[in-house]
């Protein structure tokens, strides 16, 4: 199995855990200030591990050029996107805004398609349907829920924070042959800082030590980490792709809810995951090659020298050790089965 699909079911895995495991904790804490206390325990323990990593700080060594990418994807995935969601919830049913949540792995790959020219064959638009349905039924009602809708806003509100979500999954493909613990650790702090602001601009008080440390492990794992292993597929398998898998989040959140907390398996259940399941053997099983032509490239990543990787180095690193360095790809046009990785941006 190919390494960056290993790494995208396991950002589905960490992020799906994050739910259930919240709940043992029994906590109440209101959900704004929950998402921002999730994303502040994400920042913060990626800050720490990456100064750990480094002996300090180290300045993000992002190019000049990718700055304007990872500030959008702050924008509308740190910033507008959870606010958007928040007051969408105010407005809208809980079951219709977990239905309308579907959206984003849509969003992502029509503009991954259409925007950002991923390729894509009816292999891999067939996996994501699967998987969509597969959430779709997940998260379908299964009796009688109150309607509080108010307006048309709170169901625009929900659609427009998959947008940005679906925004933020894009433009951080852009930036993610860089160093993964900072762009993940930009996000979670950015994100904090705003819904906490959000939660006590609406009134919430400060939680206590006993709720607030585990809090932050939980958001620490289950989005930090997450959404570092969420980068580093993106850097081998396109948005498109990795929104898909990503997309199976619920699925593993509510085998876990069963494995640990012992919840009752619905036929639902079953049906989602024969879904998800055969969305994902599509992806998995997708070959796709083609005669190619590679531009020229500059940029920095961890690496091993292979047939994208043939340049001399200053230093004396053995060509079968993966290292990191700026380095040039000069142009070359060849055939082999490749993803949209971050060697593989062409048209088609």
């Amino acid at each position: 199995m190919n390494t960056s699909v290993i790494y995208a079911l396991a950002a589905a895995a960490l992020f799906g855990a994050s739910t259930p495991l919240a709940k043992v904790l029994g906590a109440e804490v209101p959900p704004v200030l929950l998402a921002g206390l999730l994303y502040l325990g994400s920042g913060v323990g990626l800050v720490l591990v990456r100064c750990l990593r480094d002996r300090g700080w180290k300045s993000s060594g992002l190019p000049a050029g990718e700055w304007p990418w990872l500030v959008g994807a702050i924008l509308f995935g740190g910033v507008l996107g959870p606010v958007a969601l928040m007051f969408g919830l105010t407005r809208t049913s809980g079951a219709t805004a977990s239905l309308m949540l579907n959206l984003e792995p849509v969003l992502t790959a029509l503009l991954a398609w259409v925007v950002f020219k991923e390729n894509a064959d009816r292999r891999i638009v067939l996996g994501m349907l699967a998987i969509i349905a597969g959430g779709l039924v997940l998260s379908w009602p299964t009796g009688h829920t109150p309607d509080v809708s108010q307006s048309w806003l709170g169901p625009i509100a929900v659609a427009f924070a998959c947008l940005c979500w679906a925004m933020d999954n894009n433009l951080t493909r852009k930036v993610s042959a860089s160093d993964s613990l900072y762009i993940a650790g930009s996000k979670g702090l950015f994100a904090g800082l705003v819904n906490c602001t959000v939660a006590f601009t609406l009134g919430a008080q400060w939680v206590p030590v006993q709720v607030l440390t585990p809090t932050l492990l939980i958001g620490f794992l289950g989005y930090g980490v997450s959404l570092v292993l969420f980068v580093l597929a993106l850097r081998g398998l396109g948005a498109a792709r990795t929104g898909a898998y990503f997309s199976t989040a619920p699925f593993l959140g509510a085998a876990i809810s069963i494995l640990v907390l012992g919840e009752s398996v619905s036929l639902l259940f079953w049906l989602a995951a024969a879904f998800m399941l055969f969305g994902v053997w599509l992806h998995l099983t997708e070959s796709h090659a083609h005669q190619h032509q590679h531009q020229p490239l500059e940029h920095t990543h961890r690496h091993t020298h292979d047939e994208h990787h043939q340049h001399e180095h200053d230093g004396d690193e053995p060509a079968g050790i993966a290292h990191s360095h700026t380095h040039q790809h000069a142009p070359i046009q060849h055939s082999h089965p490749h993803f949209p990785d971050i060697h593989h941006r062409h048209t088609h």
